[in-house]
C-alpha cells in the first residue's frame, strides 16, 4: 500500500458531557449525608420531625433541579445551601404564625369583684363631684386623659406650679372622700 491508496479514515468521537448529576450520584450523597444534613437542620430548627422534612424536601427540591448542578462534586453543597434555606423559611412561617395567633381573652372578673369595682368607681364619682373645680380638671385631664403636667397647664392656661398643687390637693382630698366612703 501506497501513500496514493490509502485513504484516510476520520473517525469522530463526540464525548458527550452530562450537564448536572445523576440521579444515582445524587441518591447515594444524599445517603453518606444523611445524617450530617439532619443535624445541620437540627441546629437551626427544634424539633426532629421538622428537620427530616426540611432534609427530605431538600433532596426532593435537589433532585428536580439536578440539571442545574453542573459539577457533581458540588452536590452536596447545594443540599446543604437547601437545606439552610429550607429551615430559615420553616422559621418564618413559624413567626408569622405565632404573631397571627389570637389573643387568649383574659379572665373574666366573678360577679362579685364587678360589682365591687362598679361600687368604687361610683364611690370615686362622687368624690370626684365633691372637689374643686380646677382640682377635677387637673386629675382628669393628669390621670384620666394621660396627659402630662405641662401639657395639662398648657390646656387649662395655668402655671406648671398650679397644676402640681391642685393635683396633689385634689388627690389628698380624693383620699379623704374614699376612706369615708368605705367606712
Amino acid at each position: 500500500m501506497t501513500s496514493e491508496t490509502t485513504a484516510e479514515v476520520t473517525v469522530e468521537v463526540t464525548v458527550e458531557v452530562v450537564a448536572g448529576t445523576t440521579v444515582d450520584h445524587l441518591t447515594a450523597t444524599y445517603q453518606a449525608h444523611y445524617r450530617s444534613l439532619l443535624g445541620l437542620a437540627a441546629l437551626l430548627l427544634d424539633d426532629t420531625a421538622s428537620c427530616e422534612d426540611v432534609v427530605q424536601e431538600a433532596f426532593i427540591r435537589v433532585h428536580s433541579a439536578r440539571n442545574r448542578v453542573r459539577d457533581r462534586e458540588k452536590t452536596l453543597a447545594y443540599l446543604r445551601q437547601t437545606v439552610v434555606n429550607l429551615s430559615r423559611s420553616a422559621l418564618r412561617r413559624r413567626i408569622l404564625g405565632l404573631k397571627l395567633l389570637s389573643k387568649p381573652m383574659p379572665d373574666m372578673a366573678s360577679a362579685e369583684e364587678g360589682a365591687y369595682d362598679q361600687l368604687e368607681r361610683d364611690d370615686l364619682i362622687k368624690a370626684m363631684r365633691g372637689l374643686q373645680r380646677r382640682q377635677r380638671e387637673v386629675l382628669v385631664l393628669r390621670y384620666f386623659a394621660d396627659m402630662t403636667e405641662a401639657q395639662v397647664a398648657e390646656t387649662l392656661g395655668i402655671s406648671l406650679g398650679s397644676v402640681k398643687a391642685y393635683g396633689s390637693r385634689g388627690i389628698a382630698a380624693l383620699r379623704v372622700a374614699m376612706e369615708a366612703a368605705q367606712s
